[in-house]
């Protein structure tokens, strides 16, 4: 593992979801939360199915944990439209942007090892970044450098669309970035930037002496568990796996994009996992607890990882690496034929994750914000999810036609459909 956190009394408990005994009665619901029995379920099971027919999407995983109640962990639809495989909550698939969670964990590690300090200039660390002794690594972290995003230059979407199997190193997405000018003083405001993450899988790197996909495996995965998570380091994606589809193709045409290569995400939205995992992850990205009680994050880092910040969108906060919707803190993700959403709602002792294998719609915006806001306006009635389409947390916005990038996981905004994403 090579890290050691301070052990504590204090349980886990935001990972004991299901643990009730047998026979034992549930606890009572919290004021504005439903409580998941059959009749909460049978309605959880019809809102789905009616916004999959709606929207045309061909599969969705669901697993919603409420502590003291009966855990909701449903597949709906195929995985696979060529074989008519069914999808399955097991099955591995793409995250995007809930990969900055996990990256960013990394950088506040290295801070709780006393190797970067968050008020540091970028430049103290990596060269070669345009400004970067007045960025820094905090401003990185909380979307605010200014730094161009790489995923909205026009020559880069057409080298993508023209060949999505190409491999990409974080410095050719770096080079395109820096051919822009910044958008922004650092600092002056919020705006998501795939540019700002690449650069802390780079620092991590650094710092560490290891590829960013080690370090993660053996300081976050393995602490945590999570052993059907990964970062890959090409096209690869383990089975058994969930097809994902897309219309981000020159003509329009919906593919099947589960072969393309993600590396043009690469620490900003990449990583692959399931849903049991990333079950296992959310409550502790949020509280700053491994399962076994130890820390992940000392709680000064971790206070501050959770210190939201404006982002210019009603609703949506962003700290380090993670966001705040409606109540629900942890991330969201989009990339061509894949998009998540994996959050927690504190009070209501909530784990909500969900997985959609299509962003191929140009009516409905993000399909994953379709799905928690149909599950939330049930179980979650006065913490609804609803992202608007200006913070979706996507790589790439799209061009006229149909197609759309991330909010907290990472924000963009279709008007048409924006595709890579992260």
């Amino acid at each position: 593992m090579g890290r050691f956190r301070t052990p504590t009394v204090l349980a886990a408990a935001s990972l004991l979801l299901t643990a009730l005994c047998a026979g034992q009665a549930p606890a009572a619901a919290p004021p504005g939360r439903v409580g998941i029995d059959p009749v909460v379920a049978e309605k959880l099971d019809d809102a789905i199915t009616a916004a999959m027919r709606e929207a045309d999407i061909p599969g969705v995983g669901v697993g919603l944990w409420i502590d003291g109640d009966e855990a909701y962990v449903r597949a709906f639809g195929t995985s696979d439209k060529t074989t008519g495989a069914p999808i399955k909550t097991d099955m591995h698939t793409r995250i995007g942007s809930v990969t900055k969670t996990f990256t960013i964990t990394g950088v506040l590690q290295l801070v709780d090892d006393g190797k970067v300090r968050l008020d540091a200039p970028i430049s103290t660390y990596l060269d070669g970044v345009p400004g970067g002794e007045k960025i820094t690594v905090r401003q990185l972290a909380e979307m605010r450098s200014g730094l161009y995003n790489y995923t909205e230059d026009s020559r880069w979407l057409a080298a993508f669309k023209a060949d999505p199997y190409r491999a990409w190193t974080p410095q050719q997405l770096l080079d395109i970035a820096f051919r822009h000018p910044a958008d922004f003083a650092p600092g002056a405001r919020w705006e998501y930037s795939n540019t700002n993450t690449v650069l802390l899988g780079l620092l991590v790197e650094k710092i560490s002496g290891r590829p960013l996909h080690a370090y993660l495996e053996q300081e976050v995965f393995e602490p945590v568990g999570l052993d059907a998570t990964s970062l890959p380091t090409g096209a690869e994606i383990t089975s058994p796996f969930v097809h994902g589809y897309t219309n981000f193709t020159p003509d329009g045409a919906t593919v099947d994009a589960s072969q393309w290569n993600p590396s043009w995400a690469w620490s900003a939205g990449a990583m692959i996992s399931t849903i049991d995992d990333l079950h296992s992850w959310v409550p502790t990205l949020v509280s700053g607890r491994l399962p076994d009680g130890d820390r992940l994050l000392e709680p000064g880092t971790q206070a501050q990882r959770l210190r939201m910040l404006p982002t210019g969108h009603p609703g949506v906060g962003y700290g380090l690496g993670i966001s705040a919707i409606a109540g629900w803190i942890g991330h969201n993700g989009e990339l061509p034929g894949y998009e998540t959403v994996a959050v927690r709602l504190p009070q209501d002792r909530a784990t909500m994750v969900i997985v959609v294998n299509s962003d191929a719609d140009g009516k409905f915006g993000s399909l994953s914000t379709l799905i928690a806001s149909k599950v939330t306006e049930i179980v979650t009635p006065e913490h609804v999810w609803a992202l608007p389409e200006a913070a979706q947390p996507n790589a790439v916005p799209q061009p006229s036609a149909p197609t759309t990038p991330s909010a907290p996981s990472t924000p963009s905004a279709p008007t048409p459909k924006p595709a890579p994403s992260s």
